[in-house]
């Protein structure tokens, strides 16, 4: 590791002769991600450190002062300067946890973020009955059959499977088609799925929006969290979504619509009686959203649920013809 340190704080550094330990690292990798512009540069750090050396973050402190090993050293600089360029922290782990489990990732997919959690959430406490109707209780009413609970869900633009691998590891789903216009982003969802052990109830298809379904298929959740940045907002995204993300994840149309308002209109042709649409959107977009699916006139009732943040974020309608 290099002697200089960003802003000249040399007491984080070792001695000379002495070896580089946890505490010493992270203290000065922290700092030094800081300098590029990343504010959770201490953080990073020492989970990039524990990575390298296969322990919990915890644990680089409780090992604070034992030496590091060169290849040790050398592992972490590798990562190190991953992170400095600002390719996300996800991308340079290879890995993201996402309410339950925990997924692969790289660039061939969006990092599945806290919002989507959100998604999953609200579709999950329709399936389970916490606030749907008795179709989601009632054998003769399943979509395809199987038994009580036995529910079809459809996730479209699935990226990494995030959404669909959730909903078979949480939720009383037998099977989840999910569909991708990236054939890389469908072997990822693979990988994970197979990591999971949840491959055999998930139809992976590649095609753009409902293209990829067959006629006279029907769900009992339709959902997605589609490509939904506005093009001109390019410039002013975070460098690690904008220069590593996949663009054709990201970016629809100039009001980020493209996307939701096409889904919208062909979503209730595989929706059955009580079936749900959920969707994720961008800022400004929830009241957008609910007015298509009001002129669509199947969707009743229409609901908007915030993210974490109070952003409005989700949002749900329920066909009734």
């Amino acid at each position: 590791m290099t002697r200089h340190v960003p802003g000249g704080k040399d007491s984080n550094l070792p001695r000379p002769g002495e070896p580089w330990t946890p505490i010493a690292l992270t203290r000065w990798s922290g700092e030094y991600l800081q300098g590029k512009g990343i504010e959770t540069g201490r953080l990073d750090a020492e989970l990039l450190l524990a990575h390298v050396l296969g322990v919990r973050r915890l644990d680089i402190y409780l090992q604070h002062d034992r030496p590091l090993a060169p290849g040790e050293l050398e592992a972490f600089k590798v990562l190190l300067r991953r992170r400095a360029k600002r390719e996300p922290l996800q991308y340079v782990l290879g890995r993201t946890a996402f309410r339950e489990v925990e997924l692969r990732s790289d660039s061939r997919a969006l990092v599945p973020r806290p919002e989507t959690e959100v998604l999953v959430g609200e579709v999950l406490s329709w399936a389970r009955g916490l606030e749907g109707p008795e179709w989601c209780r009632r054998e003769e009413d399943l979509v395809g059959g199987g038994g009580p609970g036995a529910l079809r869900a459809l996730d479209v633009g699935t990226g990494s499977g995030a959404v669909a691998l959730s909903l078979l590891a949480e939720g009383p789903f037998t099977r989840v088609v999910a569909t991708d216009p990236s054939p890389a982003a469908l072997d990822l969802a693979r990988e994970n799925a197979l990591a999971l052990n949840l491959l055999d109830r998930l139809d992976l298809r590649e095609g753009h929006l409902l293209e990829p379904l067959r006629e006279n298929e029907s769900f009992h959740v339709i959902v997605s969290n589609p490509p939904y940045v506005p093009e001109g907002e390019h410039p002013f995204l975070q460098a690690e979504v904008g220069g590593f993300e996949p663009a054709q994840a990201l970016f629809a149309g100039p009001e980020g619509l493209d996307v939701l308002l096409p889904l919208v209109k062909d979503a209730p042709a595989f929706m059955e009686e009580g079936s749900l649409l959920a969707l994720e959107v961008g800022a400004g977009q929830a009241r957008k959203v609910a007015e298509a699916m009001e002129q669509a006139g199947v969707f009743r009732p229409i609901r908007i649920r915030p993210d974490l943040a109070g952003r409005d974020r989700v949002v749900l309608g329920v066909a009734s013809r």
